[in-house]
């Protein structure tokens, strides 16, 4: 009797047994620290979703994490670890920033800019990534963690040098924006509906370049073989440059979002680890932008939830990241564990023949 690993209860199976193994681990964590799990399992979903205020914001944290998630789908399928989207974040807003500060246009022009720009910006550090990677042969999670420490610094370095505030330089930032350069928020909640409608295409668009085109089919073989691509003649290092290109776009378009339609203004912490976090997000969705809208929501709806945490049990708000780290460790392991027994029983089932 044959035993396939592709039935829908085996699928089910790994699905659902890592996500159940993390809450179990992270469960045993709040045990060694005194605290019930379920109490705080329940806190940090109904600080996520108690209010339509709460709703809002998980939405507002979802934008920049599905961008940057969708952007990092790309480059993944090329078998790129673009670790640089939180500098692409930042120049993004850097970028945004000069624009808000300099141009007086009427509002819809000025924000077409703003995106515009944020886009550029982005797009120029995830360039030096893949020029670094292309010509000076860097691996990428170097150049990109260097140009990642470049940015922190350019951007503290504009917010208390020539853009500081006519009262003193603070880590509050620049001052506000001119409210032509605001994207409008729904209501008295903090979501600005054009920043998700931006975020949702730009997830549409990452899933039809790599399911529908030739780009995608060829970066995806890329992502298998690099060399056998580069054999089979695959613009290999030009789709690299694309890859980043593609990947800083939608991350520095994140990073203007946050600027103008979050907080008004230019902040050290504009970039709020959301590049970092849409590894994790991307590394869950399994490297597949369909599966990243809901990922994105999942972990935006627990950093949004988190600091229940804090005001209710006195513990620690960053037990909201535990739980999301776990969940894509667990995720990651059980894909190695299903592919080795996948690799197993193809072996037996070859030594039978």
């Amino acid at each position: 009797m044959q035993h396939k690993l592709s039935d829908l209860p085996t699928r089910i199976f790994w699905v659902v047994a890592p996500l159940v193994t993390a809450l179990l681990f992270t469960s045993a964590l709040l045990l060694i620290v005194g605290a019930p799990p379920l109490q705080a399992i329940w806190e940090i979903i109904n600080g996520a979703l108690e209010s339509p205020q709460k709703w809002a914001d998980v939405m507002t944290a979802w934008v920049p994490l599905a961008l940057v998630g969708a952007g990092m789908s790309v480059t993944f399928a090329a078998g790129l670890w673009n670790i640089g989207a939180e500098g692409q974040i930042i120049l993004g807003a850097i970028f945004a920033t000069w624009i808000a500060r300099n141009i007086e246009l009427p509002q819809l022009p000025l924000l077409f800019l703003i995106v515009i720009a944020g886009i550029l910006g982005g797009v120029l550090w995830g360039l030096l990534t893949g020029f670094l990677k292309v010509y000076a042969r860097v691996h990428e999670i170097f150049a990109g963690l260097g140009l990642n420490f470049i940015a922190t610094a350019l951007i503290i370095w504009l917010i208390f040098n020539p853009w500081k505030p006519a009262r003193g330089a603070t880590m509050s930032g620049t001052e506000p924006f001119p409210v032509t350069a605001w994207i409008p928020r729904l209501g008295s909640t903090r979501l600005p509906p054009l920043a998700v409608i931006l975020a949702a295409i730009c997830v549409v668009a990452a899933y039809l370049m790599l399911n529908g085109s030739r780009f995608g089919l060829e970066l995806r073989a890329m992502g298998k073989n690099m060399r056998a691509a580069f054999l089979q003649g695959i613009p290999t290092q030009r789709h690299m440059l694309l890859a980043f290109i593609i990947c800083g776009g939608m991350a520095g378009l994140a990073g203007a979002l946050q600027a103008t339609a979050v907080y008004h203004r230019l902040i050290p912490r504009i970039s709020g680890g959301f590049g970092y976090t849409g590894m994790l997000v991307v590394l869950l969705a399994g490297y597949k932008p369909e599966f990243v809208p809901l990922v994105a929501l999942f972990f935006a709806a627990i950093g949004v939830g988190s600091p229940r945490l804090e005001l209710n049990m006195q513990l620690d708000a960053s037990l909201g990241g535990v739980l999301e780290g776990s969940v894509v460790l667990f995720v990651l392991l059980g894909a190695g564990l299903r592919q080795r027994l996948n690799h197993n029983t193809r072996t037996a089932l070859e030594t039978e023949e």
